[in-house]
């Protein structure tokens, strides 16, 4: 392998996508988040030669439980763990995706 391929190998494994779902009004309201290494989407796609991170913002104390118990019962989670969302940029993912629970989600019902 070149110094250039090397180099562009380099770069590749750390830019990192943030996808955000959230609205400017859900930013104020479902400011936290249970995050997971999600085992099935690590390794191609958007997460090409890295890890993927998967993330369900909630507003309320009951809902965080239930999504809790919710990402922890998916096959697919690895490290979960609770994030708070205001300036959350993780570094060691490759591509991170933020969803929004609201009423009517599979971790609600």
């Amino acid at each position: 392998m070149t110094l250039r391929e090397r180099i562009e190998q380099k770069l590749d494994m750390t830019v990192s996508e943030f996808q955000d779902d959230r609205t400017e009004a859900q930013r104020q309201t479902h400011t936290l988040a249970w995050m997971m290494t999600d085992s099935f989407m690590s390794g191609w796609g958007h997460a090409k030669n890295g890890l993927s991170y998967a993330g369900w913002a909630f507003a309320g104390a009951q809902d965080g439980l239930a999504v809790e118990r919710w990402v922890r019962s998916r096959s697919d989670s690895k490290r979960v763990r609770l994030v708070a969302l205001d300036g959350y940029r993780p570094t060691a993912a490759k591509h991170t995706h933020i969803y929004v629970v609201e009423p009517g989600h599979p971790a609600l019902v």
